[in-house]
């Protein structure tokens, strides 16, 4: 639920006819958007020259790639298994003490 507020800043809101509501016959009707002038000769930007197109990229070496990523899975699946190796050794010395 809204409450009315009559304090000065609605008085702004109002309008010229000093009214709450702003309808049809009350004179307060749109007059339209001001008339637009036609822009000044030269308005436009001066032109930019455009830069070359970009050189071509060298060609990648696929074998390379494929060659890296294999040793990057190697390496990871490696580090992964070593520590899933320690935290088997941590949870059965936690399991141990708690147990004994």
């Amino acid at each position: 639920m809204t409450t009315r507020s009559d304090g000065p800043d609605e008085e702004y809101w109002r309008g010229a006819s000093g009214g709450d509501e702003g309808g049809p016959g009350d004179g307060s009707e749109y007059a339209g958007p001001p008339p637009t002038e036609p822009p000044p000769p030269g308005w436009r930007p001066p032109i930019v020259v455009q830069p070359p197109p970009p050189r071509q990229l060298p060609p990648q070496d696929e074998a390379g790639l494929d060659r890296a990523e294999e040793s990057a899975r190697t390496l990871t699946l490696g580090v992964s298994m070593l520590a899933g190796a320690v935290l088997l050794i941590v949870i059965c010395v936690l399991c141990s003490r708690a147990v004994f």
